[in-house]
């Protein structure tokens, strides 16, 4: 065998190198590394989504809770022509006297369901005035809408007229309700100056009813409470309130 010289092609020929497996241990490790930051990234993005969702959907559910008890009860009291009809064409029929346009009930503290609220007016064929229901008058004469709010199974409810309730939002757990009034009558117009309960309200309180305040408690979906797992639901409370006053249609501004 012909011995090798510096000139040779093997001589010439660099050695063989690689990574040894520290080296591949390392680079596997950091890899890991940067793949766990990732998914991380990408499971807090989807987090924060669907918590996003939730408070949406929270939003909603109070709006249209809020509007619609609002819209209702600002109706309260109202018949079509001033001329023909007067309050006193609402006729007695079960909690409500003869001319009463709002009652209700109310719950031993705060306890869940809470109160009831009913409010009635009179309707002519046509006017447009809904009810609680999302429907008007196509009777071809007057009608009157009783329509009643209360919470059922953590959903607002409303019946017109007697009729089986149907659900309105869902996610509720109580209602309370506090009906603003006018006592002395020394001083000039319907200003309020005092804030009752149904069960604190005289029988001539319910004539003099200038504005009702409702307080509708939801479900707060970011609550640990109610299953959600991730440090968003740490210190966030079961349940959230929102409180709306409404002006009664037919007492506000009146001197």
């Amino acid at each position: 065998m012909r011995p090798l010289t510096q000139n040779s092609p093997a001589a010439c020929r660099p050695a063989q190198g690689g990574f040894t497996l520290v080296e591949l241990m390392v680079t596997v490790g950091i890899a890991l590394f940067l793949l766990f930051g990732l998914f991380s990234i990408v499971q807090n993005v989807r987090v924060t989504y669907a918590n996003q969702q939730l408070v949406a959907q929270l939003e909603d559910a109070q709006r249209l809770a809020t509007i619609m008890m609002t819209d209702v009860t600002q109706e309260a009291g109202y018949f079509p022509n001033p001329v023909t009809y007067t309050a006193a064409d609402l006729p007695a029929a079960g909690a409500f006297t003869a001319g009463q346009a709002i009652s209700g009930t109310h719950a031993n503290g705060t306890a869940a369901p809470g109160d009831t609220l009913s409010v009635r007016y009179m309707t002519a064929n046509g006017d447009g005035m809904l009810n609680c229901n999302g429907t008007s008058n196509t009777s071809g004469g007057t009608l009157v809408y009783t329509n009643a709010f209360s919470i059922v199974g953590g959903q607002l409810m409303c019946s017109v007229n007697g009729a089986a309730a149907l659900p309105l939002v869902s996610g509720v757990t109580n209602l309370q309700v506090l009906y603003g009034v006018k006592r002395n009558f020394a001083i000039a117009g319907n200003d309020v100056d005092t804030y009752l309960n149904a069960s604190q309200m005289a029988a001539a309180d319910w004539g003099n009813i200038t504005s009702v305040t409702i307080t509708l408690t939801f479900v707060n979906p970011l609550s640990a409470t109610t299953g959600i797992t991730t440090t968003e639901g740490v210190n966030q409370p079961p349940t959230l309130s929102f409180t709306r006053v409404i002006d009664v249609m037919n007492r506000t501004g009146e001197t």
